[in-house]
């Protein structure tokens, strides 16, 4: 059990090698734990409202969060310093991405936007619109050429990371789209 937490736990993930835990709470704080152990390494301060969403880079060196706040942080994982804050949404970001080469970070808001950044610079590369309702979920393939986003408008929608273009629509929920993911070879999309 990892406690430090003074507000529910509402997202959690782990570094790809497993050693390091990542939690954001309705207290407003990240906090690193070590996996092994179960310590806490660090509490990441700067977000003003309950954290929705947190991502780790695909080499461990970057974590990105999402809040009520309607802000996205980019954290640096070894000091839990904070690197950079993403502006650009308007409501609650619900959900965070990185690619696997570490680029380009995409964020789901209650605005119904979904926004692609350079992860390097904070630039934003493009703002996708598209859906009626907040976006709750977003996911990017592995190659980095497609961005999955998922809303409550009860559609997913496939846009391309390098134009910005929606390429499909994928209609059959008849409710609010939670979650989507992307398989591992890009070819298969899972929605819920």
């Amino acid at each position: 059990t990892l406690t430090g937490h003074t507000g529910w736990v509402q997202v959690v993930a782990f570094s790809r090698d497993g050693t390091r835990i990542v939690s954001g709470s309705n207290d407003h704080l990240l906090k690193i734990w070590d996996a092994g152990s179960g310590a806490e390494v660090c509490t990441l301060r700067g977000h003003t409202g309950a954290l929705f969403s947190v991502a780790i880079s695909f080499d461990g060196k970057r974590i990105v969060s999402g809040s009520r706040d309607s802000l996205v942080k980019i954290w640096d994982a070894a000091t839990g310093a904070e690197v950079r804050t993403l502006r650009g949404h308007t409501r609650p970001v619900r959900s965070v991405a990185i690619s696997s080469d570490g680029t380009r970070i995409v964020s789901g808001s209650d605005d119904g936007l979904v926004m692609i950044w350079n992860a390097e610079t904070g630039a934003e590369v493009h703002t996708l619109t598209g859906h009626t309702g907040p976006v709750y979920s977003v996911a990017i393939s592995r190659d980095g050429k497609r961005v999955v986003s998922g809303s409550e408008d009860n559609l997913v929608k496939i846009w391309d990371v390098e134009t910005g273009a929606e390429v499909f629509t994928l209609r059959g929920h008849t409710d609010v789209v939670l979650s989507v993911a992307i398989s591992p070879d890009g070819t298969r999309i899972v929605s819920g």
